[in-house]
């Protein structure tokens, strides 16, 4: 029951999103960029565990994490409204967003 709760918030916010981006792409930019999910995350999380520690850690990996993806979004726009196509420019931003977190969880692991 709970997987199905999880995933059910999810599409929900990913349908919402959608729908929203019709009428205003800032509202459903807000929407998105509102950690909603992340949050809900950690809520399923702690009320599992009841560890504030693993809350604490899962949540600072998080921003360090999110931190890569940023540049991404600019070039992704960047590409777009210089005419790339959509699904390329997806392919080469998720590709780079892949090679530098990858690389970020090498440097930190040593």
């Amino acid at each position: 029951m709970l997987y199905l709760v999880k995933t059910f918030i999810a599409v929900a916010i990913i349908l919402i999103a959608s729908e929203l981006s019709k009428k205003s792409t800032t509202l459903a930019a807000m929407l998105l960029a509102m950690p909603i999910v992340l949050f809900v995350s950690f809520a399923f999380i702690y009320q599992q565990k009841k560890d504030s520690a693993q809350i604490a850690a899962l949540t600072f990996e998080t921003v360090i994490y999110i931190l890569p993806v940023l540049p991404f979004l600019f070039l992704l726009s960047l590409l777009l409204k210089n005419g790339f196509n959509f699904y390329l420019s997806l392919f080469l931003v998720s590709i780079g967003i892949c090679i530098v977190t990858y690389l970020l969880n090498l440097y930190l692991s040593n």
